[in-house]
């Protein structure tokens, strides 16, 4: 879950958080791609706080097309959906599968796969989440197996069963990436830990500001609520993200 907030200070042990928006108000002396007052978005631990240090090779310029609570929205999730989409190979004419597609990872990756030239993109998600998996432009499913055909690419963002589903639906188990189950690397899978990188970010800043990638926010709330949020991303049924705002 990520904080739109400001970026400096390092932040005390412990505070959680991994994704955030904010402006520069300081700057090390051997940072060259930023100046105090630049409006940035990072992939950087301690997010849950108003002001935040933050590695000159885990941040980017914010997308100009997005508030500073969407841009909060994008980082650690956004990057997850890349680098698992990328491990798999996607590319022009793939049919990808995504698993947990109404999610914060999920729904970013039906947008990138389409974005790296897949041909269909078909995600799991409840009923009540399909309209919205159509308006991304993927083909929603309550189970993979209503398509009745393997896919080239599919992607694990929920564990559980959707690792094994993930294997069993590709042609090639190499081309079934998870980001949530080590396990399915056992099985011929591949795992992905998604990790910051700037040129990511830079990438989905570009998607986003070309019109191609939009984050859905299901709800904001202050700060001081960080344990609200927490237990309403417990109790499941969250379309898209949920961002702390300062």
């Amino acid at each position: 879950m990520p904080a739109a907030g400001r970026a400096a200070e390092r932040p005390a042990a412990r505070v959680p958080g991994r994704e955030l928006a904010g402006v520069v108000v300081g700057r090390g002396s051997e940072v060259t791609g930023f100046v105090v007052g630049d409006e940035v978005y990072a992939y950087a631990a301690g997010a849950y706080a108003e002001r935040v240090i933050v590695a000159e090779q885990d941040a980017a310029q914010k997308p100009a097309g997005l508030t500073f609570v969407e841009a909060a929205a994008v980082p650690r999730d956004a990057v997850a959906a890349l680098q698992a989409l990328r491990a798999a190979g996607t590319g022009e004419g793939d049919v990808v599968l995504v698993h947990g597609a109404a999610g914060g990872s999920g729904h970013f990756a039906v947008q990138i796969a389409r974005a790296l030239g897949a041909e269909r993109v078909l995600g799991t998600a409840e009923p009540a989440d399909h309209d919205f998996l159509r308006e991304l432009g993927a083909e929603p499913l309550v189970e993979p197996t209503e398509a009745g055909e393997p896919y080239d690419v599919a992607v694990d963002f929920a564990g559980g069963d959707a690792t094994a589903a993930a294997l069993r639906e590709v042609r090639d188990p190499a081309r079934a990436v998870s980001t949530v189950n080590p396990a399915i690397a056992a099985a011929g899978g591949r795992y992905v830990a998604p990790a910051p990188h700037a040129e990511d970010l830079r990438w989905l800043a570009d998607l986003a500001d070309r019109g191609l990638l939009r984050a859905s926010v299901h709800r904001e709330l202050p700060l001081a609520e960080a344990a609200d949020a927490h237990r309403l991303l417990n109790a499941g049924h969250v379309r898209g993200k949920v961002v702390l705002t300062p």
